[in-house]
């Protein structure tokens, strides 16, 4: 049997992006520094996000410590609906895409280390999706001059990141 890592971060890529797009790179560099192990599944063949859910799920990842899920846009929404079943020890999400209709079933088993950050300049999904999620979470909330990439936010990104993999640890 394969050894579980001690740490483990567990990303996952908007729709449109990919396993390892500008956010991620920058913050695995972030994860990797705190002794995290990085994963990062491509869930490019296909745009439903329940799909994406299953794939997530039936990797099923695991960590003998700390299990931190991370996700972006429809990343989000598949971090944030895969907690029930994977039980991580926190959830990063950026401009999460919750509450689409057709899609949009509360998350369950949130874990009380949560974090997102969303711009406030958000074309794509709107910034009271955000605030909606981390209110009825109790989420910390970062709202960000930015767009729907945060791109121009890597480094903002980055230290709340780190702050939450250190509560994480």
């Amino acid at each position: 049997m394969k050894d579980l890592p001690d740490r483990l971060v567990v990303f996952a890529h908007g729709k449109e992006s990919g396993p390892w797009g500008t956010k991620i790179q920058h913050l695995a560099v972030t994860a990797r520094q705190r002794g995290y192990e990085v994963l990062s599944p491509d869930y490019s063949h296909t745009h439903d996000p329940r799909e994406r859910v299953a794939q997530l799920l039936a990797l099923a990842p695991r960590a003998r410590h700390s299990l931190v899920l991370v996700g972006s846009s429809m990343g989000g929404y598949v971090s944030a609906q895969a907690c029930a079943a994977l039980q991580p020890r926190a959830l990063f999400l950026m401009a999460p895409a919750l509450y689409f209709p057709g899609w949009e079933e509360e998350p369950q088993g949130i874990p009380a280390l949560c974090s997102v950050a969303h711009g406030w300049g958000d074309d794509i999904v709107p910034v009271e999706r955000g605030i909606t999620f981390a209110r009825r979470n109790r989420a910390a909330l970062h709202l960000l001059d930015s767009d729907h990439g945060l791109n121009d936010q890597l480094d903002t990104l980055a230290l709340l990141f780190d702050d939450l993999l250190r509560r994480a640890s």
